[in-house]
Parts: structure tokens; C-alpha cells; sequence
């Protein structure tokens, strides 16, 4: 294997060099790494399956990179995707270009940043890249396991990845990072060893396989079993691997990992010259043009051809198959018995174009781990090019971001600089409002986070999570050490179960929103109790701009011309008050906000509607 140092290293002289490794390659922006294999210590000299199978000796390839801190709290390991490896970033010695499949993410400033963290990627069980698999030696026999190799299973897989951290020292880790089936390890990770991980980031992935994405894996199997040269898979004898199979199994299940918007961009002209033409930034062979249907059929062919380079058959059977039977919920009862065993802190990323595992499936593990109380921030990022989107430095920007934001170690006051006077007072007259003993608040249209920050500050032990519709937001939610939901609060509200918080809060939104009677039902299914506040269009100094220019009003609060406000259902105290007792809501409390002193005598006068320039208004359910 390329870079690979088949010595194996005792635990006790792998942290220092982990950590003189690391300073080494902050030095170098290319992060120059090298596999290692180091072979576990059993218990009872024997590792025991699921299944009942059973290995006695278990190798395991790995790579590091980055800065171990003093106090070894800052590492993080990455469980990789179906057919990756150890070689998750950078580059082995003698490599003219970065050839580490996430290279883009793991990096000197990079969403994983190698700056900060320490980075551990190790070659899973069943794999042909240095860990224990089909190809591997079998003890018993001098020869390749082949058909011998017992069946794994994801439990397995991180079975071995927990392993192999504790022998190299580690009894935590400061986060697992995981996409695809990498994300599913990264789940059973967490759920399997509950609190050895602070934080879990699981991209593009699910609980489970849907049925649609299992009869590809069952159609690429039977393509590799029909190979005349398979034989059961006991092929490695005379060097004659089954090959066109093989080949034909990659072909099927890289065309899932594309959408039909990026492979339409891909063939619908000629590519060749023009810039990478895949996640890894490989050209195409001289004289091979990627246009067109013979286009399609070369671009295919060349990934297979890359592909039966590095792989085996058998290994590719066990992985799938591992992936295939995988169910969370297996071995802990139902998927939110098994999110409960989950302690991290959890961020799960959905794509929008991807369909080998859809963003519903994120979003039911994300209802699940709400559901259970848990701590959970979900991103469904736009990502046309489908699956593999967050493998490829062109499309994984708001990636970078949304996991970077996710990782902060130390949380970070809120984006936007100093909040305003009138709004620090809102705030504090809002956190007055909670109700008593709260310990979960939603804040919905959050923005930067500046309310929710307010909230943790006066509350220590009030756990806040931001919904908004601009990334931007949810990340500074992020780093600010909060939960964040990015979804269009109008519409992305069901992906929140009913009654999973204590109260929910709506500052200053009200009147942006489409459906705002929507919205305040919405509130009031996920919690008891809401907060709502929004300007007084009954306001004196809005009545007297209306009777004496005849035109739509501006204020500091509504600053906005006619035609590009995203103000679009502005109303009254008068109003709300009446919309609430239309719909049998009651109106638990009322603070009435102004700015200027004749407002203020006003609202002493009992002129609340004619003085106030806004309103917060504490509402709980008709039934409550």
C-alpha cells in the first residue's frame, strides 16, 4: 500500500509521535501523511462478531494528522464512506497532488480544521486497504480468507475503531465524524459507546438504507457473483479476481451517487481541458471526451477502470453487506430508544439532491433525537450535484462552514456586533416571561442568535435551539454553542415534534411570515407555551404618517419602502388580541414596549394600541 509503514507501533509511543506528527504537519499546508497498521490486542485472544463469527488476529490501517493537544481533548475520528480508506486527507510522500479523499474539509482552516484538531481515519473491517478483510491472511491457513471471512456488521466496524483509539491511548474523543455509510458508523458509534464522544457530525446519511438504495446494492452483488471469475469467492489464487463485475457493481452504484441535474452539467458538453471532471479531480484519459451518451459510457467505464485498481470483490460484498443489513434501531428497540442511548451533541446534514439517502431520512433521525430530548442541530444544505456533493471541493462551502461552526470548541458571541439598546431591553423583558422552571426553548426566525444568547446567558441551564432560513444565521447559532434548525419557518416546522419543548419564541417575525395564523399553531403544538412579539402598526406616529402624507410609514422598526418589505402581514394589539380570542388562545401575560416618552404617557393613559411601538405577548394552548 502507498505510504503505508507495516511496522506496528506499541500504544505507549504513539501519542508523542502523534503529537510531534501533528506540529509537523501544521507546518505543512499540504499535511504530507502515512498510513500505519497496527495489530490489536484481543480480549481472550480472539475477536468475537455479532454474528457469531470469530478473528483471531485483527490488523488495522490508519492515518493521522493535525495537533494532539496537552490534554488529548481535541481529537477527532472519521469513519469513511463505502469504498474510502484511511488516507483521508493530504498526501503520502512522492504524491504530486492531495490524493486524501476529503483533502477539501480536513485541513489547515478547513471545516476540520488541522490547526486545532487531531485527526484519526482509520480503514474499516472487511476493507483491502491495510485493516483486516476477505484478502487478509487467515491464521488458520497460510492463505486469503476468500469465502472464509466471516460476515461483519456495522457494530463490528466500530467495535474495532473503538479499539483501536483506546490502544492508542484515547478514552474519549472530542468528536466522530462520518458521511454516507460513514455517517452510520458514526451513529452506532455513539449509540454502541455512549459518551465517548462529545460530538457526532453524521452528512449524507440515515438509520437505515431505503429499499430503492438496497435493490442497487443487491443488483451490484449480483453482478460480481455472476462473474465467471468469482468462484464462490475464492479467486485469489491464480491473480484472476472476477473483475468485470466488480467493475459493473461500481459503475451502478456511482451512477446514485450523482444527481440528475449534475450528470445532465457533466455530459451536456465537452469537459475534457476544462477542470477536474470528478470528487477527486481526475481528468480523463487522452483522446476520451465526456459528452453525450458514448460520453456517459466512458465516463462509466472510467470509473469502474479506476476503481477495480484499489478494490476487491470480496471486500466490497462484505462492506455492502455490513451496510446493507444496518438498522439503528437493531439491538436497542426503536430508533428513538436508540437515538436516547445517544449522548453527543449531534448535527445531522442533509442534501438536497441527494437520493441515495434523502433528506426525509435525516429529518426522521433528527424528529427521533428532538423526540428524545437530545441535543440536535439538522442542515439541509443545497447541493444539486447529489450525493457525493460533500465530497467535492467545488460544492461544500456552506459544508465547511455548518461543520466548522458545529466544532467550536469555545462558544462565540453571535455575528453582528453590540444588539441594540431597545432590543437588549426586549430581550430582557422576554427572558422575564419564560415560564418557571424552563429547561428547553425554541427560538423560531432566530436570525444571528443574539435572543438566544441572552437566554443561555441569563439561564445556565436552559438548552436553546435557533430555526432560520439563512445559513448564515444557524451557523452563528452554531457557534455560539446552540442548537440550530435551518428550515423556512413557514413550511419547516414539521420536521419538530409536538410538545418536545417547554416554551417557543418568535421575535420580531411575525409579521414576515406567509401564514403567521400557521406559525402561532405551530408554536403552540411544539410547546405549551410561546412568546410572541411584533411592532404595533396601530401605533400614534404610524396613524399620524398614514392621515397626513397618506403613505405607507417608516420607522426605525419598519425601515422599509413599500415594495421591498419582507414585512407583509403587519397588524395591530387591537388585532392579535382578537385573533386570540377568536382562536381560544389565551394570553397569559403582555408587556407593551416604547421608545419615545410621549409613547410612554400614552400607555400609562391605558392607550396601549395607540401608544406602544411593540408588543410581547406570553400565549399558551386553548386546552392548557
Amino acid at each position: 500500500m502507498p505510504g503505508a509503514d507495516l511496522s506496528m507501533p506499541q500504544a505507549a509511543d504513539l501519542l508523542p509521535f502523534a503529537n510531534s506528527w501533528g506540529i509537523l504537519a501544521r507546518m505543512n499546508s499540504d499535511l504530507t501523511t502515512q498510513t500505519h497498521i497496527i495489530r490489536l490486542r484481543l480480549p481472550d485472544g480472539v475477536l468475537t462478531l455479532q454474528n457469531g463469527g470469530i478473528l483471531k488476529e485483527v490488523n488495522v490501517a490508519y492515518e493521522t494528522c493535525g495537533v494532539l493537544s496537552e490534554r488529548r481533548d481535541n481529537a477527532i475520528f472519521i469513519c469513511h464512506a463505502l469504498t474510502g480508506d484511511a488516507h483521508v486527507a493530504g498526501r503520502h510522500a512522492g504524491d504530486v497532488k492531495l490524493t486524501g479523499w476529503w483533502s477539501s474539509m480536513v485541513c489547515p482552516g478547513g471545516g476540520i480544521d488541522t490547526d486545532k484538531f487531531y485527526v484519526v481515519c482509520a480503514n474499516i473491517l472487511g476493507g483491502c486497504s491495510g485493516t483486516t478483510g476477505p484478502s487478509s491472511i487467515n491464521p488458520d491457513t497460510g492463505e486469503p480468507y476468500g469465502s472464509a471471512f466471516p460476515a461483519v456488521t456495522v457494530a463490528d466496524i466500530v467495535t474495532v475503531h473503538k479499539m483501536l483509539l483506546e490502544q492508542l491511548g484515547f478514552d474519549g474523543v472530542y468528536a466522530v465524524v462520518g458521511g454516507s455509510f460513514g455517517g452510520m458508523q458514526a451513529l452506532e458509534f455513539c449509540a454502541r459507546f455512549p459518551g465517548f464522544a462529545k460530538k457526532c457530525i453524521t452528512i449524507a446519511s440515515g438509520a437505515s438504507l431505503t429499499a430503492q438504495a438496497l435493490a442497487f446494492d443487491v443488483i451490484g452483488a449480483e453482478a460480481i457473483k455472476r462473474d465467471k471469475n468469482w468462484r464462490g469467492g475464492d479467486y485469489y489464487c491464480d491473480g484472476n479476481s472476477p473483475v468485470d463485475g466488480l467493475t459493473q457493481a461500481r459503475q451502478l452504484a456511482h451512477v446514485t451517487y450523482l444527481s440528475r441535474e449534475h450528470m445532465d452539467r457533466k455530459f451536456a458538453k465537452r469537459c475534457h481541458g476544462d477542470g477536474p471532471l470528478d470528487e477527486t479531480g481526475e481528468m480523463p484519459p487522452p483522446g476520451v471526451s465526456f459528452e453525450g451518451r458514448p460520453g456517459i459510457i466512458s465516463y462509466l467505464r472510467h470509473q469502474g477502470e479506476k476503481f477495480i485498481r484499489r478494490f476487491d470483490a470480496n471486500s466490497y460484498l462484505s462492506i455492502t453487506g455490513a451496510m446493507d443489513s444496518y438498522r439503528l434501531g437493531d439491538g436497542f428497540g426503536s430508533l428513538t430508544e436508540s437515538v436516547s442511548r445517544i449522548n453527543s451533541k449531534m448535527l445531522i446534514v442533509a442534501l438536497s439532491g441527494d437520493w441515495l439517502f434523502y433528506p426525509s431520512q435525516s429529518e426522521e433521525l433528527t424528529s427521533a433525537m428532538l423526540e428524545a430530548g437530545k441535543d440536535v442541530s439538522y442542515f439541509c444544505l443545497n447541493a444539486p450535484a447529489g450525493h457525493d456533493s460533500f465530497l467535492m471541493a467545488s460544492e461544500i462551502g456552506d459544508l465547511r462552514r455548518v461543520v466548522s461552526g458545529f466544532l467550536t470548541r469555545l462558544p462565540e458571541k453571535p455575528d453582528g456586533g453590540d444588539v441594540p439598546a431597545d432590543d437588549r431591553r426586549d430581550h430582557d423583558e422576554l427572558v422575564k416571561m419564560l415560564p418557571e422552571g424552563v429547561r428547553s426553548v425554541l427560538d423560531v426566525a432566530c436570525g444571528g442568535g443574539s435572543l438566544i444568547y441572552r437566554i443561555t446567558e441569563a439561564c445556565r441551564d436552559v438548552s436553546c435551539t435557533g430555526v432560520d432560513i439563512n445559513c448564515g444565521s444557524a451557523v452563528s447559532v452554531l457557534r455560539a454553542g446552540s442548537n440550530a434548525v435551518l428550515a423556512d419557518v413557514d413550511t419547516g416546522l414539521g420536521i419538530i415534534p409536538s410538545n418536545c419543548f417547554d416554551c417557543v419564541v418568535l421575535s420580531e417575525s411575525l409579521q414576515v411570515m406567509r401564514r403567521p395564523d400557521h406559525v402561532i399553531d405551530e408554536i403552540l403544538r411544539i410547546a405549551p407555551q410561546g412568546i410572541v412579539s411584533f411592532p404595533n402598526f396601530g401605533m400614534w406616529s404610524v396613524r399620524l404618517s398614514f392621515m397626513l402624507r397618506g403613505r405607507m410609514p417608516k420607522t426605525r422598526r419598519l425601515p422599509y419602502e413599500w415594495y421591498d418589505t419582507p414585512n407583509i402581514h403587519l397588524c395591530t394589539i387591537k388585532d392579535f388580541f382578537d385573533y386570540c380570542r377568536e382562536r381560544r388562545i389565551k394570553v397569559e401575560k403582555v408587556s407593551y414596549m416604547t421608545t419615545l416618552t410621549l409613547s410612554r404617557i400614552f400607555v400609562s393613559l391605558g392607550m396601549k394600541n395607540f401608544g406602544a411601538s411593540r408588543v410581547l405577548v406570553k400565549i399558551s394552548r386553548p386546552d392548557a
